[in-house]
């Protein structure tokens, strides 16, 4: 709900950066949090923003490709998704064993923001057609 109302007012792209890069930060400052009540709020903060980028994305990979391969599209979107998904408790647990117990989160919100800032600079000019 929060993401399309944010959509209409900013964009398909912004919304997805704009939620995701306070959500990577949150995810970083966790493990500095000087209690556990703090990291908890600091983590559910972060776990209200993290996934409203999935409606925003799905609507924009649908908007900007073409109708016979949208279904390509989402399928490949989904999958690189899931492939990360499916090596990220192993590669968490080799960090947390051979660098420090909070690398995952600082590493993890790190690399989100990465990812963020290079969706934003290659897709900020190509806006779904709803949105012209």
């Amino acid at each position: 709900m929060g993401a399309a109302w944010l959509a209409r007012r900013i964009g398909l792209v912004k919304t997805m950066v704009f939620t995701h890069l306070p959500s990577s930060l949150l995810l970083i400052a966790v493990p500095f949090s000087p209690s556990l009540k703090g990291a908890i709020l600091l983590f559910l903060c972060r776990e209200a923003l993290v996934e409203m980028d999935v409606p925003t994305r799905q609507s924009y990979v649908a908007a900007v490709v073409l109708p016979n391969e949208r279904t390509f599209a989402s399928g490949i979107t989904n999958l690189a998704r899931n492939i990360f998904w499916a090596i990220g408790s192993t590669v968490a647990g080799f960090f947390m064993q051979s660098v420090a117990f909070s690398a995952p989160l600082v590493i993890g919100g790190g690399a989100k923001i990465s990812y963020d800032l290079l969706l934003y600079r290659a897709f900020r000019k190509l806006r779904a057609p709803e949105e012209h």
